[in-house]
């Protein structure tokens, strides 16, 4: 008899919702959805040291060795949703979605800029867009970016 989980799938889309990729292997959704709590959570786990480090090397050579700490973290944070994002592409047949920083629920400019710089790093990684949807906040600034980003593909 299948468990509850295989229950479930057999009726409904099942989409993880961590950044735990040990668990989203254990689960096997389709989709997986990520945001910037869990992809923190996630990074100080021992076991994705890995990702957190190859991402801070790669945010320093981008910056190059000029660049204060401060400004390497940062580089680095809004990379690492990406370089986790990649990592679930790996397990789940479906998407991933990846939020756009909350601090910029009210600024549409700057909400379109980084749903076009999420994408454009899963690109630049080989993901097609498909596989891929950006969370904005459901504010009327977010909203207005979403339809722009939409227009987009």
């Amino acid at each position: 008899m299948a468990n509850l989980l295989d229950q479930l799938k057999a009726v409904t889309v099942a989409v993880a919702d961590t950044g735990d990729i040990a668990a989203i292997e254990k689960f096997t959704p389709r989709d997986a959805t990520t945001n910037p709590s869990l992809i923190t959570a996630a990074a100080q786990m021992p076991q994705y040291q890995g990702i957190v480090d190859d991402t801070l090397k790669a945010a320093r050579t981008t910056l190059g060795a000029a660049a204060s700490a401060a400004e390497v973290v940062t580089l680095a944070f809004d990379r690492l949703a990406v370089s986790f994002g990649l990592k679930i592409l790996e397990i789940v047949p479906g998407r991933v979605s990846t939020e756009v920083d909350a601090r910029l629920s009210f600024d549409t400019d700057a909400t379109i800029a980084k749903g076009r710089d999420l994408i454009a790093q899963y690109e630049a990684a080989g993901v097609n867009r498909e596989r891929i949807l950006i969370k904005v906040a459901a504010t009327w600034e977010g909203i207005q970016a979403a339809a722009v980003l939409e227009k987009e593909g």
